[in-house]
Formats: structure tokens, sequence, C-alpha cells
């Protein structure tokens, strides 16, 4: 099929709304924390180094187009030649630099950006993260309150995310702050971010989990600490408590839950939905060995 000017003209509008959408120019390549920068630099990086191959291959092959045409009667005709050892060394050893480079850049910031590793910058908030069918449950263990769909922080302050899941497989991602990590049932994972300045971001769980899936969303904000005390003086004043029964509750399958407040935790509630799921484990294993 002909590509036409109106073909073109339209692929040229589409990556115009695309790039207005925050497809093209999205929170990835613009990131507010130090954990998303490092991983943007990594990608420029990696990006940077494949280059090294690209542009020779795309420069080589208009250049021997345009030596080769057929009205250049200076260029050699060498029928006979088949093997050039220079040629043969180039052609294994700069793929053989590239993938030594990547490896060792995947080695080293592997290590740098491990998610369970804490951040600089002082005593961090800590934040019990369950996913739902299809919400998000943040417990401020320290402050005894609870936000659904909704993670509010101090920027310029480490965060410590522990994280699980009370229902299928989910991923935690936040891009304008941090990698995505996985979250699941009768585990914890860790994830620590941090954001440079004030603003509103947004995360969603990237695995998918189900009819609700493309509405799990949530908010982010990263406050001043004025604002984050203010807000935790807010959730506080919230009509009702995150006890056994209204956890059950909020537990059923919802899609498009609006953000709320309780204004005050079970005791141990998170390290009791892990423990739920790994009774089942053990009481599975134990019917299987008998």
């Amino acid at each position: 099929m002909r590509c036409t000017h109106g073909h073109f003209a339209a692929g040229l509008l589409a990556l115009a709304t695309l790039s207005g959408c925050g497809v093209i120019d999205g929170p990835v390549l613009d990131p507010k924390g130090p954990i998303a920068l490092a991983e943007r630099d990594l990608l420029y990086t990696a990006a940077a180094l494949m280059l090294i191959v690209i542009i020779p291959v795309y420069v080589m092959a208009f250049w021997f187009a345009w030596h080769y045409r057929a009205a250049n009667k200076q260029a050699s005709y060498r029928p006979d030649w088949a093997y050039s050892a220079r040629i043969d060394a180039l052609v294994w050893a700069v793929p053989a630099l590239i993938v030594i480079g990547v490896g060792s850049l995947v080695w080293i910031w592997t290590h740098r950006l491990d998610p369970y590793k804490p951040l600089p910058g002082g005593e961090a908030l800590q934040v019990q993260v369950v996913a739902q069918d299809w919400k998000f449950l943040f417990i401020y263990p320290d402050q005894n309150i609870a936000s659904v769909n909704e993670l509010v922080f101090p920027s310029d302050r480490p965060v410590r995310l522990a994280l699980t899941s009370d229902t299928v497989m989910n991923s935690f991602y936040v891009p304008a702050l941090a990698g995505q990590i996985y979250m699941m049932a009768g585990m914890e994972t860790r994830l620590n971010l941090s954001a440079h300045e004030p603003g509103q971001f947004t995360g969603r769980n990237t695995q998918y989990s189900g009819s609700g899936f493309s509405d799990q969303n949530f908010q982010v904000r990263a406050v001043s600490p004025a604002e984050f005390e203010a807000w935790v003086a807010r959730a506080k004043e919230a009509p009702r408590p995150l006890d056994d029964a209204a956890y059950q509750a909020l537990a059923q399958p919802s899609s498009k839950v609006p953000v709320g407040y309780y204004s005050e935790v079970a005791p141990q509630l998170f390290a009791t939905i892990i423990a739920k799921f790994r009774g089942h484990d053990h009481a599975a294993q134990a019917a299987g060995s008998n």
C-alpha cells in the first residue's frame, strides 16, 4: 500500500495528539523523584549505547546505495570477493562490546536501584499498601490513619512502602517517582521513593487483575510538611475507624472507588492480611503431605 500525503498528515496529527495526552512526553521522561530520575538516565544511557550500532548501519545503508548506484562508473566491481577479516572482526566486536556495556549497566544499577534500599534524607515515612479489587488501601501505622486511593507524603522526605495484596497479584507503579513492584497475597514487598518538590501524580496497578483493572488508579500527592500534618488531622476527623468489619466491607470487589479516609486502624491489620494467606499455604502443604 502506498503512503499518501493524507496518511502522512494523519500520522503527524496522531503523534501530536499523543504528545498532548502525555504518552510521548509522559512522566517516565519527566521524573519528579530521585529514583525515577536515575531510571530515566539509565534509559537514555542504554539507548545511546544501542545507537552505536543503529547510526552506522543507517549511514552505511545510504552510503552503499549512493556509492554503488548505476550512474557511478568509478565504483569497484569485485564479483569474486568473499571474506574480510577486518569486517568480520568489526561485526563481532561491536555487538560484543555493547552487550558487555549493557550487562555492566544492568549489574551496577540493579544494585543501586534496589527497591528495598533505604533512601537518604532523614527518617522515612512508613506506609503500608494493600491491593484490593479494584482499589488501593494506604495505612499509616505511625499516624494510625488510613486512606483509600490516595497516597500523601511530605516532599523531600523518603517514603518506605510495605506492600501486599488481599486478592490476585497486582503491580504498584507511580511512573513519575519510581519503578513498578509486584504485590502478592501472603507476601510483603518493599519500595522506597521520594519527590523532589510538591506535586500531584498518578499511580496505578499495571498487572491485569479482572474487570475493574482499567479503573484501578490512585492519587499521589507530595506536599509540604505543614500540609501533610493538616491532611493527617483531617483524616483523624473521619467518622469511621478501619476495624475488622469496615475492612471486610472495603475488601469487597468494587471499582471507581472515591478517595476515603479512616480515623483509626485496627492493630496489626497489615500483618493480619498477610498471615491469613500464609495460613492457607501451610494448610495446603499439610494436606498435600498426608
